[in-house]
Formats: C-alpha cells, structure tokens, sequence
C-alpha cells in the first residue's frame, strides 16, 4: 500500500512537471507568435545575349512594279550572298513579304510625288551566334558598294537581343537570393538580441531580363528579388 502510494506520488509530480512545461511553450509561443521578420533577398548577373534578331531593311521606289520586283530580288541575293560569306546560315535567313506603299492610294493628299510606289524588303536574320551577327552589322556598309543602303528599321524593327538561355540559371539565382534573404534577418535578429526561426512564408522570387544600358543591348541584367517572412525566437 505504501509503495503504491509512492508510486502515485511519482506519476503525479511527473505530470506537473510535463504540465508545467506545457503552459511555458505555451506561454512562449504565444509571446513569440507575432515576433516576425520581412526581407528581401537579391541576386544579380550579368550575361552576354545567346540569341540576336537582325531586320535588314531596304527600300526601292519607282512607278513600274514589275520593274521594281526585278530590282528587288536582285539586291536579296546580294544580301543573302553577302551574310553567308560571312558565316550566316541559310536556315537563319528569312524573307519577308514586301510591304507596298502606294502613294497615289491616299486621295486627300495634295502633293505631287515622284513615284508612285514605295516598296521596303526585309530579310530577317535569326541566329543563336551573337558576336557573329555583331561583326557584321558593323560591316554591313560593305553592302553601299553594291549600291544597297540598308535603312534603320521602324520601332517594330529594331534589332532584338535576348537571354533564352535564363532558366539553365534560375535555381542557382534563387538559392543566391534567398541566402541573401537569410544573411539580412540574422543580422537583422541579431541587432535586435533575437535569432531567426521557421520561415513564415515566402515567394518564389520575380525575375526581370533588361538591357544593362541603352548602348550595349548585348549585354543583359538577370536579376531576381524574393520576399521571405522568417518568425523570431529568443
């Protein structure tokens, strides 16, 4: 009987014991629950451009079409002769259909022209080898001996350079970011006499593709900005 009792006593000092631990978690969870941090992780590269978009425009005048086709055709295969002696390949070229201006079509008009039509030819160059497409734009004024002035293209006809290659480098851009993210709330925690918990929530990070200036459009900016809420603990 008195061992029993023993027992008993046992038990139940172990359960105000657990008890006691219990409503102190408890306690301190609560205290702590609204005890967060916000941060913002950044990462930044800088890459070359795997992927150019070059529209060569020209432009031919005159009142006779047929005539005006003939001359048309003739400096496309002088153009297409001149990029594939310089490397570009066949299966990078396009030709666009003309686009035909008739300029005696706009019947409010009250000056006289010279020619009746005004046709502009673009031949679209499409290739993934960049530093070869940039040697030859800058050489493209070895086309005027032939007697083909390539014009600059309307908004719509600029040349494009891209970064299709930016996935391959989204998962280590995102571990940088969020390392980043990490780095700031410790010392954030740290200035504040707490340490980082559990992240709270947190976004997959946006990324952006920009050019790193207007002059070099070659050259792009990856860049990627997550937002992490981590909690605090003493």
């Amino acid at each position: 009987m008195k061992n029993r009792r023993i027992y008993e006593s046992i038990i139940l000092a172990f359960g105000i014991i657990v008890l006691g631990f219990c409503i102190k978690w408890g306690i301190d969870d609560f205290a702590n629950k609204d005890r967060k941090v916000t941060v913002k992780g950044l990462a930044e590269k800088e890459v070359e451009a795997d992927k150019v978009t070059w529209p060569v425009q020209f432009k031919e005048m005159g009142n006779d079409l047929p005539e005006i086709y003939d001359r048309i055709a003739l400096k496309q295969q002088q153009i297409k002769t001149f990029l594939l002696k310089n490397g570009i390949k066949v299966n990078e070229i396009e030709v666009n259909a003309p686009k035909v201006i008739d300029m005696n079509a706009d019947q409010y008009s009250v000056n006289k022209q010279p020619y009746r039509y005004n046709i502009t030819s673009t031949m679209t160059i499409t290739s993934r080898n960049v530093k070869l497409v940039r040697s030859i734009i800058a050489r493209q004024g070895e086309l005027l001996k032939q007697g083909i002035a390539i014009v600059v293209g309307d908004y719509d006809s600029q040349t494009v350079y891209e970064y299709v290659s930016f996935q391959n480098m989204k998962p280590k851009m995102m571990q940088e970011a969020i390392a980043n993210a990490e780095s700031t709330a410790k010392q954030f925690a740290e200035n504040s006499h707490s340490k980082i918990n559990k992240i709270v929530s947190a976004d997959q990070g946006q990324f952006s593709i920009e050019n790193r200036d207007q002059n070099t459009p070659y050259i792009k900016k990856v860049r990627v900005v997550t937002t992490i809420t981590y909690s605090l603990r003493n």
